[in-house]
C-alpha cells in the first residue's frame, strides 16, 4: 500500500514538471518567448540610426608621400670665405633673401683692376678711331698709300676688339662681385645650414650650402591600381579632380587640391599607376617627406543608400544588419554593400530609405528577437 502511494506520488511529480517546462518554452504569437510564469523575455537594449538617401562621392582611397613643389641646393659660384650666414635654419626665406656672404674684398679688386683696363683700353680705342679717319681723308687726296692706311685700319680694330674684351672682363667682376652676396632663389624652408661661417668654400662644389623646398604649393605623390586608371582619365577629361589629404588614421582633411599629373606608364613589378595632385598649402599643413591618406574623388553617386558602417556584420553566408521592424522585433536582413566611404557604408541592394538598423548590441540579437531602442540616431553622417 505504501509503495503504491510512492508510485502514484512520483508519477504525479513527472506531469507537474513537465507541464512547468511547457509553460517556460510556451513561445506567442507575436514570436517572443515566455519566461516561467507566463512573463516575456526582457526586450534587448539596442541603438540605431536610419538608413539615409542621398548624394555620396565615389572615392579612391590610397596613402600618398608630400613632395616640396621644388627643391634647390643652393652652392657658391667663386671661391671664398663665408662671413656671414643671415637665416635661421628651417624657418621660412623669401625669394630673394640674402642666405649666405662670402669675402667680397679679393673681388673688389679684381673690380677696380678692370674698371681701370676698360678706361685704358677705351681711351686707346678713342685713339685708333680719330687716327683712322684722318688717314682716311689722306688717302682720299692721296697723300698717303693705301698700304699705310690699311695698317692703320687694321690698328683701329684692334683697338676696338681690345676695348670690348676689357668690357667683358669688367663685366665678369662685377658678377664675381655679386655672386659674394647669394640670396634664396624661392620662397621656401631652408635646412641646416652645411656650412657655417668662417669654412673656405669652392665654387660650385659638390656639397650645398643649403638646401631649401619650396612646400607653397606642394605635390602629394600616390598609386592606384591600373584598373582604376581608365575610370580616373575618363573624369578626368570632363573636369578637374578634386583630391583631399589627411593625416594617418585623422577625420579631418588637411588639406584640398586637385588632381595635375597621371604617369605615362603603369609599373609593371606592382600593377599600380602613379599619380600626383597639387595643394596649395597656404597654412603650410602639408610637409615634405610626410605620409598621408589621399582620397581621389571621382563623381557624386546619386540616391545612395547610406547607413553607418559598424551597423554592417559578416557572418557565414556574407554580410547581413538587423533591422527594426515596427513590432520593435529584429529582422536578419542580407545586404550587399558597395563600398565604405569613411565610418558609412554604401547599400547596393537590401535595404529601403528610412529603415531602421541596429548599429549598437548585434551580439545579444537572433532573428524576431524583442528589441528596445536605448539610442535612436538620424541618418548616417
Amino acid at each position: 500500500m505504501v509503495s503504491g502511494k510512492r508510485g502514484f506520488l512520483a508519477a504525479a511529480g513527472v506531469v507537474v514538471l513537465g507541464a512547468a517546462a511547457l509553460a517556460a518554452y510556451f513561445v506567442t504569437d507575436g514570436g517572443a518567448r515566455e519566461k516561467k510564469g507566463g512573463r516575456p523575455e526582457a526586450a534587448v537594449p539596442v541603438s540605431v540610426a536610419r538608413a539615409a538617401q542621398r548624394s555620396v562621392p565615389v572615392r579612391l582611397q590610397a596613402i600618398g608621400n608630400v613632395e616640396a613643389f621644388s627643391t634647390v641646393a643652393v652652392k657658391a659660384r667663386v671661391d671664398g670665405q663665408i662671413v656671414a650666414v643671415n637665416f635661421r635654419e628651417g624657418e621660412e626665406v623669401r625669394k630673394g633673401e640674402t642666405l649666405f656672404r662670402i669675402d667680397s674684398r679679393p673681388y673688389e679688386a679684381a673690380l677696380r683692376q678692370a674698371e681701370a683696363n676698360a678706361l685704358r683700353d677705351a681711351a686707346a680705342r678713342d685713339q685708333a678711331r680719330s687716327q683712322e679717319r684722318r688717314y682716311h681723308d689722306l688717302l682720299e687726296k692721296n697723300f698717303v698709300s693705301k698700304e699705310a692706311y690699311a695698317q692703320i685700319a687694321t690698328n683701329a680694330q684692334t683697338a676696338e676688339a681690345t676695348a670690348k674684351a676689357s668690357e667683358a672682363a669688367l663685366d665678369n667682376a662685377r658678377l664675381n662681385l655679386e655672386y659674394c652676396t647669394i640670396a634664396s632663389p624661392i620662397d621656401g624652408y631652408p635646412g641646416k645650414a652645411l656650412l657655417p661661417v668662417g669654412n673656405l668654400v669652392k665654387a660650385n662644389d659638390v656639397n650645398p650650402l643649403v638646401v631649401i623646398n619650396q612646400v607653397r604649393p606642394i605635390y602629394v605623390t600616390f598609386a592606384v591600381p591600373e584598373a582604376s586608371l581608365p575610370e580616373i582619365r575618363s573624369h578626368m577629361a570632363a573636369a578637374p579632380l578634386v583630391v583631399e589629404a589627411a593625416a594617418s588614421g585623422a577625420e579631418r582633411s588637411l588639406a584640398v587640391g586637385r588632381l595635375v599629373f597621371v604617369d605615362n606608364a603603369v609599373d609593371p613589378s606592382t600593377g599600380t599607376i602613379k599619380l600626383r595632385a597639387q595643394f596649395e598649402n597656404r597654412e603650410a599643413s602639408l610637409w615634405p617627406g610626410q605620409f598621408v591618406s589621399v582620397s581621389l574623388r571621382l563623381y557624386e553617386q546619386h540616391d545612395a543608400i547610406v547607413i553607418p558602417a559598424r551597423a554592417v556584420q559578416t557572418g557565414p553566408d556574407g554580410q547581413f544588419v538587423y533591422v527594426v521592424r515596427p513590432d520593435m522585433t529584429a529582422e536578419l536582413r542580407k545586404v550587399s554593400v558597395a563600398r565604405t566611404d569613411g565610418e558609412n557604408a554604401i547599400v547596393a541592394q537590401g535595404l529601403a530609405k528610412d529603415e531602421q538598423v541596429v548599429t549598437q548590441g548585434q551580439l545579444r540579437l537572433g532573428p524576431n528577437t524583442r528589441v528596445q531602442i536605448g539610442r535612436a540616431g538620424g541618418p548616417a553622417s
